[in-house]
């Protein structure tokens, strides 16, 4: 098991003017960087430290390896508490996505420039902790997803929020699709704000540590984008966009009055399309009650708060582990790894709205909802 002091690295880099930037590196290269309780316990109190050290002017979040920054959560240790205890809150998953969700939301709010270096694979958690920052850097090799549909968990780490702000009706087909994302299609998104050869890190990091900086956050935003523009990538030297050249199609198939109507159309459109067509696989395998739930939080979500958002999606997550079909998809892909889950429901259309409503019902009693001071100094 990893501990906490080598879960992430941390070090600093001298900038030409005498600052510094801080530099946070998850090292778990093993499990493609997956975030584990002990990242998250050892990044919050840095990044708080950072962020009342006058001398840091910039932070720079990465992962170990050449594979990921972040593949996802580190899902099967929260398996393991709850298989044993079925139909309960258990405070193991409590606890994990409550800090989880913390750790995303201070990223959103955070004072000074957060880069990331959102180089491979960036899925799930890694997703949570990409969106919010102020710089996200995709490379050639970049691949964002949100493949909960699979796992029989949904689009969290904030998706309510992101998710629901894309361009119309891309947010309920990457939900619904686990569509892998490249970095041009990322950028067209809004999902990354700029592009860089994979072999510019290191110079990225040589152009931030030559900027100006000065006390000022939102002028050290200015200056870290105006120093990584210095290195960033045409964007005609990236692979081609994968699903911008379908936009029109995808629009329309998303389209519809219910979830089961969208989801019979899409799945009956017949396309050779392999982005259109893997997400059709992807949706008949995947959770119908996930289908479900993606459709009711990108209904809600563009009228919530970030702080509501992720309320509502600690609410979501503790009950998919405790009655929904979180369990039974980590087992099937991921520890018994037989890729055939018995999930509640057959099929989308056998979900019912008290189904539906007992996923979206507050496990806790009035005032003790874990995230309900969030945004009240974090």
């Amino acid at each position: 098991m990893t501990s906490m002091q080598d879960a992430v690295l941390f070090s600093t880099k001298d900038t030409a003017d005498g600052h510094k930037i801080g530099i946070a590196t998850l090292n778990s290269e093993r499990s493609l960087n997956a975030l584990s309780l002990a990242m998250i316990d050892a990044l919050e109190p840095q990044l708080e430290a950072w962020a009342n050290d006058d001398s840091i002017v910039c932070v720079w979040l990465e992962g170990a390896g050449e594979k990921a920054f972040c593949a996802g959560g580190d899902i099967v240790a929260m398996y393991k508490a709850a298989k044993d205890l079925p139909k309960e809150p258990v405070a193991e998953v409590v606890d994990f996505f409550t800090r989880e969700y913390r750790l995303d939301y201070r990223i959103h709010t955070y004072p000074k420039p957060l880069v990331v270096w959102g180089d491979g694979f960036v899925m799930g958690g890694g997703m949570g902790l990409m969106n919010g920052a102020s710089h996200r850097i995709v490379t050639e090799r970049s691949r964002l997803a949100m493949p909960e549909i699979s796992i029989g968990l949904y689009p969290d780490v904030g998706g309510t929020y992101f998710l629901s702000r894309l361009p119309e009706g891309m947010g309920l087909f990457l939900g619904l699709t686990a569509a892998q994302v490249n970095a041009a299609d990322a950028l067209w998104l809004g999902m990354a704000d700029l592009a860089l050869a994979s072999d510019q890190r290191d110079n990225a990091l040589a152009a931030l540590a030559e900027a100006s900086w000065s006390v000022n956050a939102n002028s050290n935003k200015q200056a870290a984008s105006r120093a990584l523009a210095t290195v960033s990538v045409d964007d005609n030297d990236l692979p081609p966009a994968q699903l911008k050249p379908h936009y029109g199609v995808i629009q329309k198939l998303m389209q519809g009055t219910s979830i089961e109507a969208v989801a019979k159309q899409f799945l009956a459109f017949e396309t050779e399309d392999k982005a259109i067509s893997r997400g059709q696989q992807t949706l008949a395998q995947g959770c119908p009650l996930t289908a479900h739930i993606v459709w009711q939080q990108l209904q809600h979500g563009p009228d919530l708060s970030l702080e509501e958002a992720f309320q509502l999606e600690l609410t979501l997550s503790v009950n998919c582990a405790m009655k929904g079909d979180f369990i039974e998809g980590v087992r099937a892909l991921l520890i018994d790894k037989d890729k055939s889950p018995q999930w509640q429901h057959r099929s989308i259309d056998a979900v019912t709205e008290d189904d539906l409503d007992a996923m979206f019902t507050a496990p806790w009693g009035e005032g003790e909802h874990p995230l309900n001071t969030l945004g009240e100094g974090n």
